[in-house]
């Protein structure tokens, strides 16, 4: 089922096979995610298949996620093909049209096929979504077109982990069922010899071996965006950032940082009520930036984050940015058509246009006023991913210079002014020191002294957590067993210490 923890299994079993020597790749032929990545070549694949390649220790590649959907409504997706925008799709009409795109699928897997000795295949939701069967191009679908063993994961945390195990096994047709090779109770908390008289009853009545109880973990890395726990923390901090929750967030990723700084509590905020007394706002980016502004006017944020002007620093991301300003406006029907009153805590305009804008980019900060002072002229790297233009109509200084990293142009972006800040650029705080001079400067404004900030760059503490994610892997899972599944055996049993 989803968030049963694939994409860590998988990023785990990645960081593994490198251990080990191996070239290893991950696969996800179709990602339904708001979080999303510009590659070196300027194409746009999912986060979560970036985390898993990052554990793997090779550079991302659209080919490890060839469809990505993007839902801009309730009822309809950006449809992301090979890293390239081919238009928005209800999801009947998905439906409908989806089996076209296996070409896509088994051309970028081949490609990957060049470059790995073992791909590790996530797949979504769950294989036993019987109306979503048909035309499967993602679960039990493609591990036929790939003819690929299959490990089938459950998440004991929620409870009910033997229902979820045997009743996927008992709506698989017998031809798929062959295919589950092991299985997997993830998330145990406690000894997991009391699950021990539930194994052998489970593998009694579904004649697959149990080959792994994995503990719930306490690792720090990039989860799926609609399935995160992030959003649920409330604890506030010495110091507090609050990140406005829009219905359509996206690329909340870039806040992952300040996670990782002592004192620093990062709160996801969708109520003028939860907002409180941040030392800092971040408006993050948005599918929806036209839909996710007015759902702040209507239930109030927009007023609450205005009133804390002043008192707290506002920083807008790409979505959040273009809000910022005194307009939003539509032409061409992107988004909501039409053109809405911004923040307009920013003099500056936005149109939104078609062409997406796709480029990995990096730069130097201008000469930054107020707060964060101690950001002018540091270095910054990161990408852009948005439809819309944003131009200067005041006196605002830009942000920072950009160079784009495909052509070399470069460029001004965003704006600062009375400790207001925005920029277009995703994963602006993940390089160097600059997530901790921003801490450290809001807790100078409030007289504070925190212990430390980040002590290691963001990259290499990212690499302590996939070692540490394949440690605890290989202590609970039967590492032999899935050699010998990958080498076309069947699983032994054996006891797991």
């Amino acid at each position: 089922m989803s968030n049963a923890g694939k994409s860590l299994l998988v990023a785990g079993l990645c960081r593994i096979l490198k251990q080990d020597g191996y070239r290893v790749a991950p696969f996800k032929s179709q990602n339904m995610a708001l979080n999303s990545y510009i590659t070196e070549e300027g194409l746009e694949m999912g986060r979560a298949q970036v985390m898993q390649a990052e554990a793997a220790g090779i550079r991302p590649s659209v080919c490890m996620n060839p469809i990505l959907l993007k839902p801009t409504n309730d009822i309809g997706s950006q449809v992301i093909v090979n890293g390239e925008v081919i238009g928005n799709m209800s999801a009947k009409d998905y439906f409908a049209y989806k089996r076209n795109l296996i070409p896509d699928i088994q051309k970028a897997f081949h490609e990957l096929e060049k470059q790995a000795d073992v791909i590790v295949v996530e797949g979504a939701g769950s294989p036993a979504e019987i109306n979503l069967k048909e035309n499967d191009i993602v679960n039990m679908g493609l591990a036929k077109l790939l003819d690929s063993p299959v490990l089938l994961v459950g998440d004991i945390d929620r409870g009910g982990v033997f229902a979820q195990l045997l009743g996927t096994l008992m709506l698989l047709e017998d031809n798929e069922k062959a295919r589950v090779k092991g299985l997997v109770i993830n998330k145990f908390r406690g000894d997991p010899s009391i699950l021990d008289p539930g194994i052998v009853m489970l593998e009694e009545k579904s004649g697959v071996p149990v080959i792994g109880v994995i503990p719930y973990m306490d690792i720090s890395v990039e989860d799926e965006d609609s399935l995160t726990n992030r959003f649920d923390k409330r604890e506030e901090a010495q110091i507090d950032l609050a990140v406005i929750r829009f219905p359509r967030i996206s690329n909340f990723t870039d806040f992952s940082v300040f996670e990782q700084i002592p004192g620093v509590s990062v709160r996801y905020v969708d109520s003028a009520a939860q907002l409180h007394h941040p030392d800092l706002i971040f408006l993050p980016g948005s599918k929806n930036t036209m839909g996710d502004l007015k759902w702040m006017r209507q239930n109030g944020l927009e007023a609450a984050v205005k009133h804390r002007k002043g008192e707290s620093v506002i920083f807008g991301i790409c979505g959040g940015y273009q809000m910022l300003g005194r307009s939003v406006s539509d032409p061409y029907s992107v988004e909501e058509g039409g053109t809405v009153r911004g923040m307009e805590l920013l003099p500056m305009e936005t149109v939104l246009e078609t062409r997406k804008v796709r480029t990995r980019v990096e730069g130097t900060f201008e000469k930054v006023p107020g707060v964060f002072s101690g950001l002018s002229g540091r270095k910054l790297k990161g990408y852009e991913i948005h439809m819309g233009v944003s131009k200067a109509a005041g006196s605002c200084s830009p942000l920072c210079t950009l160079i784009n990293e495909l052509d070399g142009d470069k460029k001004p972006d965003g704006l600062s002014g009375e400790n207001v800040y925005g920029t277009y650029v995703h994963g602006v705080f993940d390089n160097g020191k600059i997530a901790s001079v921003l801490i450290e400067a809001l807790a100078q404004r409030k007289g504070l002294s925190l212990e430390s900030g980040l002590t290691m760059d963001y990259g290499e503490f990212k690499e302590t957590q996939y070692d540490k994610l394949a440690k605890t892997l290989r202590k609970h899972l039967d590492m032999d067993g899935v050699y010998r599944i990958l080498n076309g055996g069947n699983y032994d049993k054996r006891s797991i210490d």
